[in-house]
């Protein structure tokens, strides 16, 4: 590429600083009617938006209308091009954001660059590489999503990891509450909690996979580009004003919400630890019933197949439903129930048994030592 004067200028329209572009850009791009118009000196670019003025010399100029392609970086709406050689604008860079998060235009364009090259000289108004322009070009369309009530939008892969890491939370506690809510509605949840438990290690496990993921994307440090004299992040500055603002808050409400979906699968992973907590005095009637009441009979099973609080609970709804029980009261340290029942009656020995297998668990009855 054939290099330029830097000498700097200002626009005789707008007064803004000019950098200078080879007469070969202008000859490439201007109207056919316009190139003999061209002298053999050095011309400045005008890249202010707003001004008609692209192109100028000494008492010389050339506007917007008399070149052959539109001026990306002087537009306010429309297409607006910024890389007249691979194809990027800021409506594709916008297109970009609205459905991943990001612009992968940079990446794109350094790779092309490779092969098949760049001809930035005779397709750039600019007459220099556009990375610069570019790069640029996403602040202004991430700014112009925050003020059309967008936000820098959430990437798939961190709604995908918050998602799954609730879900995956969820599904590690399920053995726990779920034979309950079958229970509430009627259902038998009868060996499902010992099928789910079997897979609380794995659901565990990719609960923290998937947080670790989120955490990943959601503090990821963007990455910095270099672009001539221009240096930024690959979101690019925050744009200034009350535009910034927006870009802080959403940043800020995206860690709010990573935190939360942490909070959550905190809960629901311990669930089967405190949930005895929720669970006690919810029942409070088999505090009241005497052992020494001669007209009680305790009687005590051996219950295999509870892995927790929850399934206690859900062991104790399934036997007081049995006639002629009385009370329940399960001892999950030591895998025990104990059932009370009036002592002039026989104890529904078969109906209980029945009831825990039901529940989803196997018991035994004590049989009483009549040797103390």
């Amino acid at each position: 590429m054939t290099s330029t004067a830097s000498n700097a200028t200002t626009c005789p329209e707008c007064g803004n600083a000019a950098k200078g572009v080879n007469p070969v850009t202008l000859q490439a791009l201007l109207n056919e009617e316009f190139v003999d118009d061209v002298d053999g000196v050095e011309y400045h670019f005008c890249s202010a938006t707003g001004c008609d003025v692209v192109y100028f010399t000494e008492g010389q100029t050339f506007t917007k209308t008399q070149l052959k392609v539109p001026v990306g970086v002087k537009e306010t709406t429309g297409e607006r091009p910024l890389c007249y050689c691979f194809g990027h604008s800021i409506a594709s860079i916008t297109q970009e954001l609205e459905t991943q998060g990001r612009s992968d235009a940079l990446d794109n364009i350094r790779q092309q660059m490779k092969d098949p090259g760049c001809r930035c000289e005779t397709e750039n108004p600019a007459g220099t590489c556009c990375l610069g322009s570019v790069t640029d070009g996403i602040a202004i369309a991430t700014s112009e999503l925050l003020e059309a009530g967008g936000n820098r939008p959430t990437t798939k892969a961190e709604t995908i990891t918050k998602v799954g890491t609730v879900l995956s939370a969820i599904m590690a506690s399920s053995c726990c509450w779920l034979p309950l809510l079958l229970i509430v509605f009627g259902v038998s949840g009868a060996g499902i909690a010992g099928v789910l438990d079997s897979y609380r290690p794995l659901f565990a496990t990719l609960t923290f996979g998937f947080l670790a993921a989120a955490f990943y994307f959601t503090y990821r440090a963007p990455r910095v580009v270099t672009s001539g004299e221009d240096r930024c992040t690959e979101t690019c500055c925050p744009p200034s004003g009350s535009s910034k603002r927006s870009w802080l808050s959403m940043m800020a409400m995206n860690k709010i919400m990573l935190w939360a979906v942490t909070v959550m699968a905190v809960v629901f992973l311990l669930f089967p630890n405190y949930v005895g907590f929720i669970l006690a005095g919810i029942d409070q009637e088999n505090a009241v019933i005497d052992s020494n009441n001669p007209l009680i009979r305790q009687t005590t099973i051996d219950v295999e197949g509870m892995h927790c609080e929850g399934c206690a609970m859900s062991l104790e709804l399934f036997v007081k439903e049995v006639p002629g029980v009385l009370t329940v009261q399960i001892d999950f340290e030591n895998k025990q129930a104990v059932v009370s029942s009036q002592s002039c009656c026989a104890f529904p020995e078969e109906s209980v048994l029945k009831a825990i297998q039901e529940a989803g668990f196997t018991g035994e009855v004590q049989k009483p030592n009549h040797d103390k």
